[in-house]
């Protein structure tokens, strides 16, 4: 992902998705385990691509280059739960 709009629609197919399953869930095409499993993918890919937003934003916001910014370990953002 190569700019703040490029992420933004990389979100958005995820979201989409997301919509997707439930959907394949309601009308029997999935498993309620098939969902799960790739919901809980979703999610942490969703927070990865939240969190690089964040990083990118920060970034410009304090004069530095926002292409600097990485996706960080699933571990690590997941961590910022709790």
């Amino acid at each position: 992902m190569t700019d703040d709009i490029d992420i933004q629609k990389h979100i958005k197919g995820l979201i989409d998705e997301e919509h997707g399953l439930r959907a394949r869930l309601g009308t029997g095409e999935i498993s309620v385990e098939d969902e799960n499993h790739r919901l809980k993918a979703i999610e942490v890919e969703l927070d990865q691509c939240w969190d690089l937003l964040r990083q990118r934003r920060a970034k410009r916001e304090f004069g530095e280059d926002p292409a600097a910014a990485e996706v960080r370990d699933a571990k690590v953002v997941e961590g910022y739960r709790g």
